[in-house]
């Protein structure tokens, strides 16, 4: 498979517009890329700031292979850690820094994953249930659909798929995996389908998308992993250092959305005329609300029309 047929980096003019103020006249600024995958964003930023050095961070080895080849060229001005993206404490050390001038989070399940069959995050083609982001991790989407009760799972496809007929998937895996019927993704699939009365299915594109974002966010445990990435991630930046995150389901966006509304907010009662001192903000927002991809790369990236972006600045310790 081509790395260039791979990934067409979403939202990537967007993403260095927003870095560039905190990245230029500086003799060597420092970008975390936290989900680097085949470094499609990496490469463009590398070329763009000559004098940047950019920590990777992956927890696919598949794709910090690719990246390392794609980055070939920049090997004495990278440092690439295989870890989950809320490790960046670990990334600083490998660097041998302690902040960092910007960090770009492109959440949720790469392209390259979803093109290879055999890693299991695909419903349209039977493959083994898998769906590990890191492959060296122990749990696999098998082992939550096989070992998981019809509570657990009922649970996870509503929280994590926002599937109103979460109780009823389940019921049926839980049906098909004991009668030895649950064996590939073609087979979660049809069980997804078949849970789901037909006038639900006519709307929403494919009825079983949910039930493996949920399945899928389970397996690598997303949702926890960013709620302690944001934190950190804020916690890294230098002052003047900017953290820009894309998100492409609204569970996701939440957590983000919360966590920079509590990071740009005053500590000054809001009936006082003027900020207490030391109650002022310590970061602000870029701009107000969510940013999308324009009509154009929405048009040619699939991938891109569900993207929401949010970007903050640091402005003090």
């Amino acid at each position: 498979m081509s790395a260039d047929l791979a990934h067409i980096p979403v939202a990537l003019d967007q993403c260095v517009d927003l870095l560039s103020p905190a990245l230029v006249n500086k003799s060597k600024p420092y970008l975390i890329d936290a989900t680097l995958g085949l470094a499609g964003h990496a490469k463009v930023i590398l070329e763009r700031f000559p004098n940047l050095h950019l920590i990777g961070i992956d927890r696919d080895q598949a794709a910090i292979k690719i990246a390392q080849s794609n980055l070939a060229q920049y090997a004495d001005r990278i440092t690439i850690v295989h870890a989950t993206f809320d490790q960046i404490d670990l990334a600083l050390s490998a660097a041998a820094v302690e902040k960092v001038d910007g960090i770009l989070f492109d959440l949720g399940v790469s392209s390259m994953q979803l093109d290879q069959a055999e890693r299991g995050f695909s419903y349209s083609q039977a493959a083994p249930l898998d769906m590990r982001m890191d492959q060296s991790a122990s749990l696999t989407a098998a082992a939550v659909l096989n070992t998981y009760s019809h509570g657990a799972l009922a649970k996870i496809i509503q929280n994590y798929g926002e599937e109103k007929f979460a109780s009823k998937i389940a019921e049926n895996i839980v049906k098909a995996r004991s009668a030895g019927e649950l064996n590939t993704t073609k087979d979660l699939a049809q069980i997804v389908k078949d849970s789901i009365p037909a006038p639900a299915r006519r709307t929403g594109g494919n009825p079983a998308k949910r039930t493996f974002q949920a399945i899928r966010i389970e397996v690598n445990q997303e949702l926890a992993t960013l709620e302690r990435a944001i934190p950190a991630a804020l916690a890294a930046l230098a002052i003047g250092g900017r953290l820009v995150v894309m998100s492409y389901q609204s569970l996701e966006d939440r957590i983000v959305k919360n966590f920079f509304t509590q990071a740009t907010k005053s500590m000054t009662p809001l009936a006082l005329p003027v900020e207490l001192p030391n109650s002022a903000a310590s970061y602000r927002l870029l701009f107000n609300g969510s940013a999308v991809a324009d009509a154009k790369e929405q048009e040619s990236n699939p991938r891109s029309q569900s993207m929401r972006l949010r970007a903050i600045e640091r402005l003090s310790a």
